[in-house]
């Protein structure tokens, strides 16, 4: 028979209200109480009911995470930071996926407002008046978009598109091509201001090209157009578009490194199995992962 709330109480020599404080609230429950109730509970292996709890304190202790598209290689690191984040302060995140697509964005908010404590807004694709509005039906944190006046979490990609056109300058090239994301990115507006202002400064020329879908069919895609325009050099939006477009490269004869410079931003795995590995951009997508969970939970 499972263990109760009673069992652990009488084993702890506690009430039952300290239990059920130990679990809901245990920041006001003494240390040394904490942990020897969660002792006899890991002993008799007691498991809290999560509905019970919802009822008494309001808390479903759920996160809601809607990430622009799950497939893309970006998302799975932040995801999964931020899943061990959550367990690590007893709460549990429901993973949902826009496919870039403002409108089901938009309708997940909605539907996830009514099941979870707060939600996780990853590379959102609507504009920022509608995730003011939606933040007063459910508290939100947003990842990868400044809002003024929400809590946020930013990689600063403008720092690191400015080393990447540093890097391309430094190795000789006087025309970079800069190929854009998808419309509506915050991420790709910041890049697209900081290879502006630093090709400037280098007095280097920049073509730009997009906005494009952040795939590698958007990098394949824009092959030709690169080699039309005479570019030695492209940075992309992401890794995936970099892949795509060293592969459309090579079908028209073009070799990377050789005949063209790409770097790409984010750092995948999947950059490092490239033939030649990828020059890319790290960002810190674990780390704003767990800050997003620590900042809604505050």
């Amino acid at each position: 028979m499972p263990a109760t709330i009673r069992d652990v109480a009488r084993a702890s020599g506690v009430h039952i209200s300290t239990v059920s404080r130990t679990f809901s609230a245990p920041h006001l429950v003494n240390p040394d109480t904490r942990n020897r109730v969660l002792a006899c509970a890991e002993h008799l292996g007691y498991r809290p009911n999560r509905a019970a709890r919802a009822l008494i304190t309001g808390r479903t202790h759920n996160i809601g995470l809607i990430v622009a598209d799950i497939a893309n290689p970006f998302f799975p690191p932040l995801i999964k930071a931020a899943e061990s984040q959550a367990r690590h302060r007893d709460y549990h995140i429901f993973v949902t996926d826009t496919n870039e697509d403002p409108a089901v964005e938009e309708e997940l908010v909605h539907t996830l407002a009514k099941q979870v404590d707060g939600i996780l807004l990853c590379s959102p694709r609507m504009n920022n008046s509608l995730i003011e509005q939606l933040s007063r039906e459910v508290p939100l944190v947003v990842i990868n978009r400044h809002i003024t006046g929400l809590p946020t979490v930013v990689m600063d990609v403008a720092t690191g598109t400015r080393h990447a056109i540093d890097h391309l300058t430094a190795l000789g090239h006087q025309h970079i091509a800069l190929l854009g994301g998808p419309r509506g990115s915050w991420t790709n507006r910041e890049i697209r201001r900081a290879a502006t202002t630093a090709t400037r400064t280098n007095n280097t020329q920049l073509t730009i090209l997009g906005p494009n879908p952040p795939t590698e069919h958007g990098g394949h895609h824009q092959a030709e157009n690169i080699t039309r325009a005479g570019a030695t050099a492209v940075l992309c939006y992401n890794d995936l578009i970099a892949i795509g477009l060293i592969e459309g490269l090579h079908q028209q004869g073009l070799h990377v490194p050789n005949d063209i410079s790409v770097i790409g931003i984010d750092d995948i795995t999947l950059s490092r199995l490239t033939r030649p590995k990828l020059t890319t951009v790290a960002n810190p997508t674990p780390a704003a992962g767990r800050a997003a969970v620590d900042m809604l939970l505050q």
